[in-house]
């Protein structure tokens, strides 16, 4: 049998925009943790997100990927409804958390953001002890009965993120005062304390140095034995290491969706191709 040439293997690749039902690989997955479903979003007159539709599964990282202005932060922040902060943000379409409609009308959004928690590209804990950034959460959501209650949960959850060792003898110390890696893992620390199913992670290492960014993966492979992890990353090689499925957007559209191994080594898409071998910006 004659050897299939590059060419071939180009031409049988996807090339045009897929609309809604023609997005390349495994958008959906059963029993989803969260479904997306042909979400729309406009900044004023400007449209940012094409009819987006996608699962988000138990027990996976999902990695984002694509250029900047692809539209793979404005679809995370539509996940807790972060895009209700903007004024002219127009959001449309159907997402849910288990069967709970996000958009519903009985959905409380500070529950909703509890449930899906976020964790920011810079480092931003509160300015007040290490114990209080963790406590804070379990605090107004009513999560712990007593102080002792309280102190398993700050503790629990600085164990978690690795932290609890390295700050156990300082905890009334300013949550500023800490690394910026170990800063991040507190911002962690605190989305877990408020008991969440969903953490999102935008950029979560871009302003860490390889060794932090090092703890931050791990940790991300640990957290999803519990939790289902939306990561938007720019570095593809990190997309490679922390994440189950991978999803590439550009123009915001989502162009496909895949095992992150099948989609590193044998892209459907010929924008995907482009993207990951470095054609396309």
């Amino acid at each position: 049998m004659a050897a299939v040439t590059p060419q071939s293997e180009d031409h049988d690749k996807a090339t045009t925009m897929p609309s809604e039902t023609e997005v390349v690989g495994t958008p959906f997955v059963d029993t989803p943790c969260m479904r997306v479903r042909d979400v729309s979003v406009r900044y004023g007159g400007t449209a940012v997100l094409h009819n987006v539709s996608l699962d988000i599964a138990h027990h996976e990282a999902l990695a984002l990927i694509g250029a900047s202005g692809s539209g793979k932060s404005t679809f995370l922040r539509c996940l807790n409804r972060m895009n209700d902060t903007i004024d002219d943000a127009r959001v449309s379409g159907e997402i849910r958390i288990d069967d709970d409609d996000i958009h519903g009308r009985d959905m409380d959004v500070v529950a909703l953001r509890a449930r899906v928690g976020m964790v920011f590209q810079k480092p931003n804990p509160f300015p007040r002890s290490i114990y209080d950034n963790v406590a804070y959460g379990p605090r107004i959501h009513g999560l712990a009965g007593n102080r002792a209650e309280l102190d398993d949960i700050v503790h629990q959850c600085l164990d978690r993120v690795g932290l609890l060792a390295e700050v156990k003898d300082r905890l009334d110390a300013s949550g500023t005062s800490l690394s910026d890696g170990q800063q991040q893992r507190l911002c962690i620390a605190r989305t877990l304390a408020v008991g969440p199913e969903v953490i999102l992670m935008d950029e979560p290492c871009s302003a860490l140095d390889p060794i932090a960014t090092a703890r931050i993966e791990d940790l991300i492979d640990a957290l999803r034995e519990r939790y289902a992890i939306v990561i938007v990353t720019h570095s593809m090689q990190q997309a490679a290491r922390v994440s189950q499925r991978t999803a590439y957007f550009h123009k915001g559209q989502l162009i496909e969706v895949d095992e992150t191994d099948r989609l590193f080594t044998n892209p459907g898409h010929r924008l995907t191709e482009d993207y990951i071998t470095g054609r396309l910006g």
